[in-house]
């Protein structure tokens, strides 16, 4: 029985993909060359702020997944996209180059083997690492220099990256003070965390957490969360200390415990009432994908098939409540993201990583088997 649900959600997650693709081609054909961030009605192209200058790789990270599963007619596309992006992998105004880079001349390197690549991604570390302080020890966000973002956990893998492509030692240090700071300032003891962490320039000391997207300082903002259960993992993957996995499972095991049923979490899971009932399938999507990552990762025989299907109900109900199909003027692939809910930037719309996320999510849930628990039914 549970071999057949499984082969049925299989199914499920291939016709989302599909479809993906659908909405991907219909994108490029109406809009040729423009990378959105988020949907307004339903329709990508709009004259609303983007308020930082992050989403660029994550259209064409589409489009290399979609390769690499077989689909040939997407590699054009995607190095076209991809090769407009190389110049900022000199970029200095963001702390995004992870997810500019990671999604495009990574998963192109990935692919092809082409070594010419790399130096784009390695660069893109290069240039991430700059955005460290010393006092502190911390990679400032892009909104001051006394600022720490959950969301950069997402990225400081680009300087992972580099440091095993080229042996540099001092990026390695740098990305694992800044890992090892995070966890000190932004991860609680529970496993939740804070969006945003100030610091005194003058000595270093850490003062307060605090948000931007969040809705106060001292909750859990859902889509930061899933960016620190997936990016601790990531940091273990790259420097297989034991300190990164133990705080990426607290961090996957408060969301699984405070997550409602069908695996698609609130903005906020400190959310008022009068705005509980908004979710973010974008922090579903991110979550899932890096759910899926952490019960390869784990040794844990029992959390490691609980976060794998946690993943996957996520995924189901992704496709079958909120996936774009039935409606056919909307232009994204999935419904229900929030981008900044405060400025009423994005809020119940498709956003960019949450299609990638999400995409991404389908592609590792196709690949990897049953549990092993499963084959005893």
């Amino acid at each position: 029985m549970i071999t057949r649900q499984f082969e049925a959600d299989n199914k499920l997650f291939a016709d989302a993909l599909d479809f993906a693709g659908r909405q991907v081609r219909a994108l490029m054909e109406r809009d040729p060359d423009f990378y959105p961030m988020y949907t307004h009605h339903g329709r990508w192209r709009h004259d609303l702020p983007a308020w930082t200058h992050w989403c660029d790789g994550f259209l064409p990270g589409i489009m290399w997944i979609l390769c690499a599963r077989g689909d040939g007619a997407w590699r054009e596309p995607a190095e076209r996209y991809s090769k407009r992006l190389e110049p900022r992998q000199f970029d200095r105004e963001v702390h995004d180059l992870g997810f500019i880079f990671t999604s495009t001349y990574g998963r192109w390197h990935e692919l092809t083997g082409d070594a010419a690549l790399n130096a784009v991604p390695i660069q893109a570390g290069r240039t991430m690492a700059l955005r460290f302080r010393e006092k502190g020890e911390y990679l400032r966000s892009f909104v001051a220099e006394d600022s720490l973002f959950i969301d950069i956990m997402m990225n400081v893998g680009i300087i992972f990256y580099a440091a095993r492509e080229t042996g540099d030692e001092r990026l390695l240090d740098t990305a694992m003070r800044h890992c090892l700071t995070t966890r000190r300032v932004l991860v609680r003891g529970d496993g939740s965390t804070a969006h945003e962490g100030l610091f005194d320039l003058e000595t270093g000391e850490f003062l307060r957490q605090t948000t931007h997207q969040g809705f106060r300082g001292d909750s859990c903002w859902a889509r930061g969360l899933a960016w620190a259960l997936y990016g601790f993992g990531t940091a273990y993957r790259f420097s297989e200390d034991g300190r990164f996995l133990r705080t990426a499972e607290a961090c996957a095991d408060f969301y699984i415990a405070n997550l409602p049923a069908n695996g698609v979490p609130p903005w906020d899971f400190d959310a008022p009432a009068e705005s509980r009932e908004l979710v973010d399938t974008s922090a579903a999507a991110i979550a899932a994908s890096g759910l899926l990552q952490l019960a390869g990762l784990t040794a844990d025989p029992i959390q490691g098939p609980v976060y794998a299907e946690t993943a996957r109900q996520t995924l189901t109900t992704l496709c079958q409540r909120y996936l774009a199909v039935s409606d056919p003027a909307w232009e994204g692939i999935l419904k229900g993201g929030v981008y900044h809910l405060h400025k009423g930037l994005g809020v119940n719309e498709s956003v960019m990583w949450g299609e990638y996320f999400f995409v991404e999510a389908l592609d590792r849930a196709l690949r990897d088997g049953p549990p092993l628990e499963l084959d005893a039914f």
